[in-house]
């Protein structure tokens, strides 16, 4: 537990990014879990997709980092449809999803990430391809990680926007913006 608990204040105070803060967690996932592969998604609803942005594999399951699949195929879709996330018989509660025959996932966790509005990012999932039970620390640690992940990727959305912002201010105070040309202020600077 010491371990543990070392492994996410390290994961977590020395993250400056959305990469070195979920790697690490996904390492931590991984072996809280026995899982074979952990692994980070992004969800664009608009367009039906699902992409693996990072994952870590350690056995013959794996998940592809870069990976795109149809949202509406995936066991990340239908484990929020049903309330379900945890499940240790796929092939028999999902066997018609392709995606899960084609990678061979037996095993499955999944935790939704949310954003501040409770709109949705994406997923923090745990895969193998045997059957496997998931002890209840990793059942409580799988909510705690996908919630670090969700501020994390919510904290670099609100900076984007804010340098977006800062842009078009400096434009608009070097520009005129009924003609489009440079102003007194950008002519000073000059």
């Amino acid at each position: 537990m010491e371990t543990l608990l070392s492994g996410i204040t390290q994961a977590v105070s020395g993250a400056r990014s959305l990469e070195e803060l979920s790697r690490p967690l996904l390492n931590l996932l991984q072996s809280v879990t026995g899982l074979e592969s952990t692994y980070l998604t992004t969800v664009d609803e608009s367009r039906g997709t699902q992409h693996v942005l990072y994952s870590r594999n350690s056995g013959a399951l794996t998940i592809p980092e870069g990976i795109a699949v149809p949202w509406n195929d995936t066991l990340c879709r239908r484990a929020l449809d049903e309330g379900v996330r945890y499940a240790d018989d796929v092939p028999q509660r999902w066997g018609d999803s392709v995606a899960a025959r084609q990678l061979g996932i037996v095993t499955y966790a999944s935790e939704p990430l949310r954003g501040s509005d409770g709109g949705l990012i994406g997923t923090l999932c745990a895969a193998s391809g045997s059957a496997q039970s998931l002890s209840p620390e990793a059942s409580s640690l799988l909510p705690m990680f996908a919630q670090l992940i969700a501020q994390q990727f919510e904290r670099e959305r609100l900076l984007d926007e804010l340098h977006r912002a800062n842009a078009l201010l400096a434009s608009h105070a070097l520009i005129d913006p009924l003609t489009g040309l440079a102003n007194r202020r950008s002519l000073a600077e000059e």
